[in-house]
């Protein structure tokens, strides 16, 4: 047995370890995170329960219990409260909230679960991280809140983190089997991960995924290029059309502004020409204005003086004289561009008109626009000139990855093949220890018509439990009591396949009484050798067999009526199990 500690202690030790500086912060932010990391994984299996605090939810006003290693067993009368312990241990593990839980007239609950991990492994954690964050591994606190306004949160190690990031570390912690659980022993998905876990097939389901998730991209890719295929033919001609009616219309960026120049130039010719004639006369004839400034200046020219003033206007008018012949050859050089041109009108009023249509046909407002939609179709008058090449690149790659998902599950079937005997052998030995002596147990394996997520496989636990009776599905034949047992030597297997983490079995014993429920209870005694094992149980054949006992109770108060634990001495633990016995 271990000695009690304080838990308050310990959480006020790791609070204090993340918090102060920054720096300090960022460690204790990046050691939840090492929670995820592939390379822990393995080591939180080995982390153990050992304390479990509640405040505040249903009948529990307040609790506080220490968990030991080996074989644990809880018990208490129907009604007591065992299952608000175990829903208060859901929740924390990253179950839905209900604000119903909250013990009524409160305004939050409040749970929290202290995992510490053995000697051995914390020197595991230590050669993976930094010295501050392994010391902050050594103690992991998962803490749930549930406020009376609906609002959860979740901490590991007072860091917030998501419900789905706390579920995927309560994996990682605690296998719970609810008595609705054992149901599960005729579900498909259910049977497949038995298998694999015995199979210890991480790699080749690894692996399996990764092809699975390639094919189904390749496959997806396919059909979207067929569909675009099938629509884009179904308008090839009218897209083909639209292309070469733009491509015939020979666009030029800038055109409609030069042509509405053009246009307005042609259509008031005379009056244009009249007013450029008009200023013809007045600047260049013998009266003009260029002849009397030239006059002016050559006056002034007469009476100059270097660096006067007088020298300074000369040469302002010699200055607008040479301006002034500078426009009157623009106004000559207009004048004669300017003519009675119907037909350039015409065509310029047509070419105006074309543009306009266009423009308003692919609701654009700029020629611009229109060279840019133009350049569009024509990428999509190629797409389809090469659609069908490309289909068949896509179809090539979704044939290789196909091939690729083949080989992955096959080597996928082979590693639950390999230990399907092993299976039914050891299901088999279990099941005849308790109780069940002409058990027979195979594992068959049939191909599914395509891939699933799971691989290509269609699991199926066969039993019968009689000598004239053939292997049927367990669904189909098992009685409740049989489904009980076959699944807690299923949970038995799987635990020393793989190192299952703390497994909380809420009476998986139901079903079964008298030596049939001592072998049970013989079976989770030594399945605690090696990990965490606690049982909520009715039988004392069970209960007798537990390291450490746990009883739970009701009592009333003057304000309400409710429910404590408390870990029973040896003298207590015999006189518990001769009560039970007596019932």
């Amino acid at each position: 047995m271990f000695s009690s500690f304080s838990f308050a202690s310990a959480a006020r030790d790791l609070r204090r370890k993340s918090s102060g500086t920054e720096k300090q912060k960022k460690r204790a932010r990046a050691c939840v995170c090492a929670f995820f990391f592939v390379p822990l994984r393995g080591i939180l299996a080995k982390y153990m329960l050992t304390h479990l605090h509640i405040r505040n939810y249903a009948l529990i006003s307040h609790l506080d219990i220490d968990f030991h290693e080996g074989f644990s067993v809880m018990t208490g009368e129907t009604g007591a409260g065992k299952s608000i312990i175990l829903g208060a241990l859901n929740l924390v593990m990253g179950a839905r909230a209900d604000i119903k839980s909250i013990t009524e007239g409160e305004d939050k609950c409040v749970i929290e679960a202290l995992f510490r991990p053995s000697s051995t492994v914390r020197s595991q954690i230590a050669s993976l991280l930094d010295r501050s964050q392994s010391e902050l591994l050594d103690t992991l606190v998962i803490r749930r809140e549930l406020s009376a306004s609906g609002r959860s949160r979740s901490f590991v190690n007072d860091e917030v983190v998501t419900q789905a990031e706390l579920k995927a570390l309560a994996r990682q912690l605690i296998d719970i089997h609810s008595q609705h659980e054992s149901l599960m022993i005729g579900d498909d998905l259910f049977q497949i991960q038995v298998v694999d876990a015995i199979a210890g097939n991480n790699s080749e389901r690894e692996a399996y995924a990764a092809a699975y998730t390639d094919y189904q991209e390749a496959v997806a890719a396919l059909h979207k290029a067929e569909a675009l295929a099938k629509k884009i033919q179904a308008d090839a001609d009218y897209l083909q059309w639209q292309y070469q009616q733009l491509v015939e219309a020979q666009l030029v960026a800038g055109e409609i502004e030069e042509l509405e120049e053009e246009e307005y130039r042609l259509s008031h010719a005379e009056e244009i020409q009249a007013s450029l004639a008009q200023a013809l006369q007045q600047l260049d004839s013998d009266q003009g204005a260029l002849a009397m400034i030239h006059s002016a200046g050559s006056g002034l020219f007469k009476v100059v003086q270097n660096g006067s003033e007088l020298s300074r206007v000369t040469e302002r008018l010699d200055s607008v004289e040479i301006e002034l012949k500078d426009i009157l050859s623009d106004i000559q050089r207009l004048y004669d561009r300017t003519e009675l041109d119907p037909m350039r009108l015409e065509q310029v009023g047509e070419r105006l008109s074309m543009l306009q249509t266009l423009m308003k046909k692919h609701r654009v407002q700029t020629v611009e626009e229109l060279i840019a939609l133009r350049e569009e179709y024509a990428e999509q008058v190629q797409r389809i000139e090469n659609i069908d090449e490309e289909i068949e690149g896509l179809r090539v790659a979704s044939d290789e990855a196909r091939r690729r998902l083949g080989e992955e599950a096959r080597r996928l079937t082979q590693s639950r093949k390999s230990v399907c005997e092993k299976i039914a052998m050891h299901l088999v030995e279990d099941m005849q220890r308790l109780g069940v002596p002409h058990a027979k147990v195979a594992v068959d394996i049939q191909p599914t018509e395509d891939f699933t997520e799971t691989g290509k496989d269609n699991v199926q636990f066969m039993f019968a439990a009689n000598l004239n009776q053939s292997l049927r599905r367990v669904a189909e034949v098992a009685s409740g009591g049989e489904i009980s047992r076959l699944m807690l030597c299923i949970k038995a297997l799987i635990a020393s396949s793989n190192g299952l983490p703390t497994i909380i079995f809420d009476e998986i014993d139901t079903g079964v009484s008298g030596a049939i429920a001592s072998q049970m209870g013989e079976i989770m005694r030594q399945m605690g050798t090696s990990r965490q094992i606690i049982t909520i149980t009715h039988l004392p054949q069970v209960a007798a067999r537990g390291e450490q006992h746990y009883l739970v109770y009701k009592e009333d108060t003057d304000v309400r009526t409710e429910t404590h634990i408390r870990a029973l001495n040896e003298a207590e633990h015999e006189q518990e199990i001769e009560k039970m016995r007596q019932l």
